[in-house]
């Protein structure tokens, strides 16, 4: 089969040194038949893959016209038997498997899922290996395992082919009028032609490849990082210079060989011709020795500066480096809510996505609200209209997925309302999709727990949660049966901490108001039925189910304090309410009780539009699971993600030492600081995109926002004062921590303390705009523990101020853990509203902290 590279047209359009991309079949290429299958039925529209521009184009009668699936976008691509799933929910024949595609993708802040039926064999083979090598390069570039010199020559291809449309390798101005329109650049026309003329140096009236390339040169020209490099270099950065750069200016740890590596790698390359760089860790100082009078050029400065060297965060690539023998209570877990829903938590799709979606994101506590099926048990959201899925899907998908992404356990915390024979049936269908991965010990005879095992302990191993009704009602602690004979043990009713009772509404939106009023309606007069069963009628747990449950037993919140005492083992959940008054009241009592005890925290019934609340403000409090809804996409979420991306993203984080036993003293050292930022410039902002997935030329104006945001470890009025004292800052206090629970307000997400500035706009100008703008923002800090406040970058376009105008999208949007935040000169990877990075957006910045 005849292959074309992605990186060369039909004609050789320059001859530098490039690194090379993967071929894709010329045949993948051209429109072919599939057949599509959806809910709405299955169509035969025409697809094909564009490589170049990284997308998959397709036929829509619906739409009217040509869609696009930007590769980028797609956030998992399955085929043949790893969609076996919808080819039965489909219940379409078993020869369609072997040519079955899936792709996952996101569009218009949605998860979309788009089934493909390929027309034979041999178009299957060929999709199958053109998306996979789009994908990984695709995916290589967003997680920053590839460098930057393959980032330019996909840009490069990308934007190429959209200006010469019609192909004939020439670029007329009018061409480049209309490219620079595209990035959202903004010349005069005789700007315009000047570098236009510069760059047709053979005055062929046209720009080929070459001309092209030196156009774009010339458009990407950095003024902040000449000016940087000058005040650093004084024109000559040479070894001396460079290394009080980085020990002055990047507050690096390195050591003088690792810094002297990083030195002989960019003065050892000829960056004129886009040659690759070695790995830091293959230089080997007896083979390349340092020539100290060597000196590093503006651009190996420049291409440093990108750099994986010169990362804007630690924990950037996939290394475990935490110590992972400590206690399980040690760590946060990256924890998911309501796993089963797409949607909220009124209406929503209950599917085996969620569940798959967040494994591969390493979510390593997921949920199943479990209730009697016809035939077997089903997962949903009870007294709701959410659909249903039946548990063996569910558990063989978590079988599959479980350790994808990370080898460390996985915990189904499990909120059961079925009867005992179902229960056993649960048990069964776990050890049939587990097997040996699924931790169990006999009920009678268990060894006593007396310090829970580690992450490396359990790795590969998948662990049930679920109230063990015998401990949580007091008649039974020990996880004995009354009597030897019976199979089955009568406890009182105790749904007190469920989160499925509930249903959930957001009062912010004036719509929902009357929907809201007839929901708790409903729930007042559920819970007075709930009650009142539980006076007359026991619930019964089947001890097969209680054999699972070992080194994660649930038991009801029964307070905390000297008063009360829990086995290691016990873990309870409770509401977003019930935590805010701890934080309140006696945080340092749950601290306390964290140290060793797994404590769950899950949102608060009262939003049916599953938002989130701010996780860092239980983290730190020391709570473990931290149950976040991932079907939303908004700043909890943002949080979530920014503290699982550390430690390898494993879904295992250690704690903070203050949090830890034995560091009770950390918590008495209160400190103050200031974040210095310089907000310097951005690099090829986002355009947005219409329905079809194209990109909509448009005039930006755009301002970064940046927010710090603080848990509340202390009642100290030097943030807000300061916040308040300091001209273009805006502080916000914390809400609903001392709320009552009947309070309309009550009904919002839980935040943080927040300080927010922004920088002025720039006009008309989306491709390089430069703020140079310096920003000090107030926080304080318990114990050193920066890794739990977070500072979020917003990009937004500045729009007219309209009274009560519901704030829009940013642009792009970055957030990190201020600790993993590293200080100095730094280019933050920039992500869409679902943190998918794009490509080739960044922000430049310089961080510095400032102690008082």
């Amino acid at each position: 089969m005849a292959t074309q590279s992605i990186l060369n047209p039909s004609t050789n359009l320059d001859n530098k040194e490039t690194p090379s991309l993967p071929a894709v079949p010329a045949a993948s290429q051209e429109w072919q038949r599939f057949t599509k299958v959806s809910d709405g039925g299955i169509k035969y529209p025409l697809f094909r893959i564009d490589p170049d521009e990284g997308q998959i184009l397709y036929e829509s009668k619906k739409r009217k016209g040509i869609q696009i699936i930007p590769i980028e976008s797609i956030k998992e691509l399955r085929f043949d038997a790893d969609s076996s799933y919808y080819r039965t929910l489909y219940k379409l024949p078993p020869d369609a498997q072997s040519r079955w595609i899936t792709i996952i993708y996101i569009r218009e802040g949605a998860y979309k899922v788009t089934h493909l039926i390929a027309p034979s064999a041999t178009v299957f083979k060929l999709w199958k290996e053109s998306l996979t090598k789009l994908y990984a390069v695709r995916q290589g570039l967003m997680t920053g395992n590839f460098d930057n010199v393959l980032r330019d020559v996909v840009w490069e291809k990308q934007y190429w082919k959209t200006a010469d449309h019609d192909g004939d390798q020439k670029l007329e101005f009018e061409n480049v009028q209309n490219l620079c329109r595209r990035l959202s650049l903004h010349f005069s026309e005789e700007e315009l032609r000047k570098l236009f003329n510069t760059a047709d140096v053979h005055n062929c009236g046209y720009l080929d490849y070459a001309g092209y390339q030196e156009l774009i040169k010339s458009l990407k020209k950095r003024p902040e990082v000449r000016t940087l490099y000058e005040n650093v270099s004084g024109g000559n950065l040479n070894w001396a210079a460079f290394k009080k750069f980085m020990l002055h200016s990047q507050e690096s740890k390195l050591d003088d060989k690792e810094l002297e590596a990083i030195f002989i790698q960019y003065t050892g390359t000829n960056y004129s011709t886009g040659s690759t760089l070695p790995p830091t860790n293959t230089i080997d100082s007896d083979t390349h020795p340092s020539n100290l009078e060597a000196a590093i050029t503006l651009e190996a400065f420049a291409t440093f500066l990108r750099s994986s060297d010169n990362a804007a965060v630690l924990d950037q690539n996939n290394v475990v480096h935490h110590d992972m023998t400590r206690p399980i209570s040690e760590y946060f877990m990256s924890s998911s809510h309501n796993t089963y829903l797409i949607g909220n938590q009124l209406v929503g799709v209950s599917t085996i996505e969620g569940y798959i979606r967040a494994l591969l994101h390493s979510c390593r506590t997921v949920e199943l609200d479990i209730y009697d099926g016809s035939d077997e048990p089903m997962v949903y959201h009870g007294k709701t209209l959410t659909s249903k899925v039946s548990v063996r899907e569910v558990c063989h998908a978590i079988a599959k997925y479980a350790f994808a992404a990370s080898p460390y356990p996985v915990i189904i915390s499990a909120e059961m309302h079925c009867g005992v024979q179902q229960q056993d049936m649960i048990v069964q269908i776990m050890k049939d999709a587990f097997g040996d991965a699924l931790i169990s010990a006999p009920v009678e005879g268990r060894a006593k727990i007396t310090c829970l095992p580690s992450p490396e302990d359990l790795r590969g191993k998948i662990m049930l949660k679920t109230k063990n009704l015998n401990v949580s009602s007091g008649k039974d602690a020990g996880l004995r049966p009354k009597k030897a004979a019976t199979k089955t043990a009568p406890v009182d009713d105790d749904d007190s901490s469920s989160s499925s009772i509930s249903t959930a509404s957001s009062a912010s939106h004036a719509s929902h108001s009357s929907l809201l009023g007839e929901i708790k309606d409903l729930k007042s007069k559920l819970a007075r039925k709930v009650r009142s069963k539980s006076r007359t009628k026991h619930k019964e747990m089947s001890f097969a189910l209680a054999s699972l449950l070992v080194y994660t037993v649930g038991v009801k919140c029964r307070g905390i304090g000297a008063s009360e005492h829990y086995e290691p083992e016990h873990i309870f959940s409770i509401s977003e309410n019930s935590a805010n008054k701890y934080l309140s009241t006696n945080m340092l009592d749950l601290v306390k009780h964290t140290q060793s005890h797994v404590v769950r925290v899950y949102p608060k019934g009262t939003r049916i539009d599953s938002s989130n609340y701010e996780p860092h403000l239980y983290w730190a409090a020391g709570a473990q699971v931290v149950a976040i809804n991932w079907q939303t996409f908004d700043l909890g979420y943002m949080i979530n993600y920014a503290m699982f991306q550390r430690n390898g993203r494993s879904g295992y984080v250690l704690k903070p030492l203050a949090l830890r036993p034995g560091n009770e003293n950390l918590l008495r050292k209160s400190t103050k600081h200031y974040l210095d930022l310089t907000i310097i410039s951005a690099q090829q902002l986002p355009l947005p995109k219409d329905k079809s997935g194209k990109e909509i030329p448009s005039i930006v104006d755009p301002f970064v926002e940046v927010s710090l945001h603080i848990p509340l470890w202390t009642h100290s009025p030097f943030v807000a004062n300061e916040a308040e004292a300091t001209e273009g800052a805006t502080y916000s206090p914390p809400s609903n921590i001392t709320t009552s629970q009947d309070s309309p307000k009550n009904s919002q997400p839980t935040t943080a303390r927040t300080v927010l500035f922004s920088t002025g706009s720039v006009k008309n100008n989306g491709f390089n705009p430069v703020w140079q703008e310096e920003l000090c923002i107030p926080f304080d800090c318990v114990g050193g523990m920066t890794d739990l406040i977070f500072v979020k970058f917003a990009i937004k376009q500045e729009r007219k101020k309209v009274k009560d105008e519901v704030d829009e999208e940013p642009i792009a949007a970055y957030c990190s853990s201020l600790g993993s935040l590293e200080r100095g000169f730094r280019y933050l990877p920039l992500h869409d509203s679902q943190m998918s990075p794009y490509l080739f957006s960044t922000l430049f910045v310089k961080v510095k902290i400032r102690d008082i």
